[in-house]
């Protein structure tokens, strides 16, 4: 066992926020961007793609291309969560994104269902790895006076992305425009191009100096560390003066899989207990609303199915100002007390939106208002889900832990909740739809308790003060 005194994180917390900050957010932070385009795009397209000129799918090939997808999302954030502990934040979020990049390409170019089907469980590969990359990545580069806000923000641009696609496809596949045979193609080519030009600009992203330290490559970290701080510096001038310093260790093998279960399962079992019930909640909570959005609209409110992309909108601008405007008091007011109200208030949100359904006091423009409003909160909600897995748990099996913790939400929110409400929707009852929604109201009520009785107070704490890391014998 080997020891250091860079006290790297007390370094990386001290900094003013600056333009090398926002470099690496933006850089990282287009992984959320990516899902909510390509989640929106398939769903927006899935009607041309039945086109006998274009792929000519069934409805059910359509909807197994989207469980592909979330299939291939729980592969790569296990498989490249695992190599992202062991290689490094830096290659495995370039690696990603380029698996991304290729996979999205390709599909531009499909022809029938195999193909089409292959391209999207290889473009849910890339997704789910940059999940486990850029949130370890993120959380270990940014001070941890702003760590909540920043993750809230990220985490909430998958509805910049999902706003993307829905008016992406708007306009492409607009007969005026390139019309559904070309517009597809075009539409799935761009997400391409988005990603192809955000590996240049993760080059300049260096790797975390934390995860360099951990493994015992202390010059590499100095020298990385000593750039940021004279970029930082060059904005700001004289850096706030260094807090007292302390020794941190160097870790020199990797956890095994059962160091990683010991630690989930024994020395955190309460963190890991809340972690799983936000993230079990909240992908119930929204896989419930969102895979059945559509079909809301159009079966008990007679939207055209050419126009639903536009109901989407307000939608996403809520999800987006949620984590934006809700984040700053994730850090000033605290971790257990806003994932509390956050999750209450959707939940709450979420069982009025219901009784007025059933009372038929709702048309499709006010139920989309309705949602917007409910999902202010729980894309907050959903956010702090994310956040809570990525800061409670030691940094050496940071992206593991995350690409875990995401696989059963995953899995479990991304299967069942479409699975249930797809059948209750069916049913043409509005109560049996309002009874899926009092489900999840109460999944995130729930949810929202345990934190606030079991969550940690991880707001202004640096990652090592919050959850230490275990040396290991060299």
């Amino acid at each position: 066992m080997t020891q250091a005194t860079l006290d790297i994180a007390n370094r990386l917390d001290r900094l003013p926020w600056s333009r090398w900050h926002w470099r690496v957010v933006l850089a990282l932070g287009v992984a959320w961007v990516l899902d909510g385009l390509e989640v929106t795009l398939v769903g927006s397209v899935g009607a041309a793609l039945e086109r006998p000129d274009t792929l000519g799918l069934t409805g059910v090939q359509v909807g197994w291309a989207g469980s592909l997808y979330l299939a291939g999302a729980i592969v790569g954030a296990l498989a490249f969560g695992r190599m992202t502990d062991r290689l490094g934040r830096k290659k495995l979020f370039m690696v990603t994104l380029a698996v991304y990049a290729l996979a999205t390409f390709a599909t531009a170019f499909a022809t029938d269902f195999s193909f089409f089907a292959l391209c999207r469980f290889v473009t849910g590969i890339g997704i789910g790895g940059e999940y486990a990359a850029i949130n370890s990545a993120i959380d270990e580069l940014v001070p941890a006076r702003v760590r909540g806000r920043v993750n809230l923000a990220i985490n909430g641009s998958f509805w910049l992305g999902a706003a993307l696609g829905a008016g992406s496809s708007l306009i492409l596949l607009h007969p005026d425009v390139l019309g559904p045979v070309t517009g597809w193609r075009v539409g799935f080519g761009m997400g391409a191009v988005l990603a192809v030009a955000m590996v240049l600009v993760r080059r300049q992203v260096p790797e975390s100096p934390r995860w360099l330290l951990l493994h015992g490559r202390h010059e590499e970290a100095e020298r990385i560390l000593q750039a940021i701080e004279a970029d930082v510096a060059a904005q700001h001038g004289s850096l706030p003066p260094m807090p007292a310093g302390r020794k941190e260790h160097a870790r020199m093998s990797m956890p095994s899989l059962k160091e990683v279960m010991h630690v989930l399962l024994k020395r955190y079992r309460t963190r890991s207990g809340v972690a799983l019930a936000l993230m079990l909640a909240q992908a119930f909570f929204y896989n419930a609303i969102f895979f059945t959005y559509a079909l809301v609209l159009t079966r008990f409110y007679g939207v055209q199915d050419t126009r639903v992309a536009l109901y989407i909108f307000p939608f996403a601008l809520g999800n987006v100002l949620g984590p934006l405007l809700l984040g700053p008091l994730f850090d000033r007011v605290g971790r257990r007390r806003m994932i509390a109200l956050t999750y209450g208030l959707a939940g709450v949100g979420l069982a009025a939106t219901g009784v007025a359904f059933v009372a038929g006091m709702l048309d499709a423009f006010s139920q989309a208002l309705c949602w917007s409003a409910v999902f202010f909160f729980a894309s907050a909600a959903a956010s702090s889900a994310y956040l809570t897995v990525s800061e409670v748990f030691p940094l050496e099996m940071r992206a593991m832990v995350i690409a875990l913790f995401y696989a059963v939400g995953t899995g479990a929110g991304g299967f069942a909740a479409p699975l249930l409400f797809g059948w209750l929707v069916d049913s043409g009852s509005r109560e049996a739809v309002a009874g899926g929604y009092a489900l999840g109201a109460v999944l995130v009520i729930a949810a929202g308790l345990l934190a606030l009785r079991f969550g940690v107070d991880a707001e202004g704490r640096s990652l090592e003060e919050i959850a230490p890391s275990s040396p290991a014998s060299a």
